[in-house]
């Protein structure tokens, strides 16, 4: 959904570097896949076509934060 957000800190040799992966257009969503030590973040499609891809060793990851978009609320539904 059009602003799903992904926030990854990484340890860069002394200093965390912070990168994000954002679902920019609507329909989109933002997916997370761990494997053999590497995360990857992707931004998809409604069909689960890629279309940005981030990778990551995880042993470099300090912090991994998913940020949902604001939807409409419950009682608003």
């Amino acid at each position: 959904m059009k602003g799903d957000r992904v926030e990854i800190v990484i340890d860069a040799g002394g200093t965390p570097r912070t990168y994000e992966v954002a679902a920019t257009r609507a329909g989109r969503r933002v997916e997370i896949s761990t494997g053999r030590g590497i995360v990857e973040v992707s931004e998809v499609t409604r069909t689960g076509t890629p279309v940005r891809t981030a990778r990551f060793m995880s042993a470099r990851i300090l912090a991994l934060v998913e940020h949902p978009a604001d939807g409409p609320k419950p009682d608003e539904v």
